[in-house]
């Protein structure tokens, strides 16, 4: 292949992770600006992250087209080849991840309309964790660095067990008043789109390690089981 042709390809290769790495990063911010409008009960800037999202939605399309044009024209061997396959099933986790987002500022704009529930405090706890989760899994991948992914997967068992905790207390209030089941619906819901966060998160991690290792940990049992290896 000639000269000019390889450098083409590796810089194609060079901005699809670019590419990957500016939708990650907008992603988590839009995770750090819902969680802000909620507790600052900040409707405009709710808003604002819903419209943002068609960005994230534009990305997930350039990176789609990407990565069949590199297959097309490249036919790249199985290191790389890994790689854009990881990029193709990650953007989905990253898309759905500012999708949670969005879902949560149409929470919180209903949220807004009522007086208050309870300060937040685990709300911003289990968001810090998930959007953590997110950054560090996308480095990860920069970085092929599957230690750092196999502590995203990890990670996860603390976000679970503050959604338990927050479930939990949002039922005694429940039962408590029943004025107030609405809104700790509504927050309920906001803690489960954050579990779908940090879940999407461990999913690029697991795709990590796929990517570098040619393991499939997904799917796996927490107790036993083993990874397929990709020969």
């Amino acid at each position: 292949m000639p000269l000019h042709t390889d450098t083409h390809y590796e810089e194609e290769l060079q901005r699809l992770q670019e590419t990957i790495l500016r939708m990650g990063g907008l992603s988590e911010r839009q995770i750090s600006r819902a969680i802000h409008s909620l507790v600052n009960r900040d409707s405009a800037e709710a808003q604002l992250v819903i419209d943002g999202d068609t960005d994230v939605d534009r990305l997930d399309v350039d990176i789609d087209e990407l990565c069949l044009r590199l297959v097309a024209l490249h036919q790249p061997a199985a290191g790389d080849l890994r790689f854009i396959t990881t990029a193709l099933k990650t953007t989905v986790d990253i898309e759905r991840i500012g999708d949670q987002a969005v879902n949560i500022c149409k929470r919180v704009l209903i949220l807004n309309e009522e007086p208050t529930l309870k300060p937040y405090i685990d709300i911003p706890r289990m968001a810090e964790a998930a959007e953590q989760m997110v950054h560090n899994a996308l480095d990860a991948m920069v970085r092929r660095d599957t230690a750092l992914a196999r502590q995203v997967i990890e990670a996860d068992i603390f976000v679970d067990q503050l959604a338990s905790q927050i479930f939990r207390e949002l039922l005694a209030y429940m039962v408590e008043d029943p004025k107030t089941i609405t809104r700790a619906a509504h927050v309920l819901f906001i803690s489960r789109h954050l579990e779908r966060i940090a879940d999407h998160a461990t999913n690029v991690a697991e795709m990590v390690i796929f990517m570098v290792d040619g393991k499939m940990v997904r799917h796996q049992k927490k107790n036993g089981g083993s990874a397929s290896v990709l020969q």
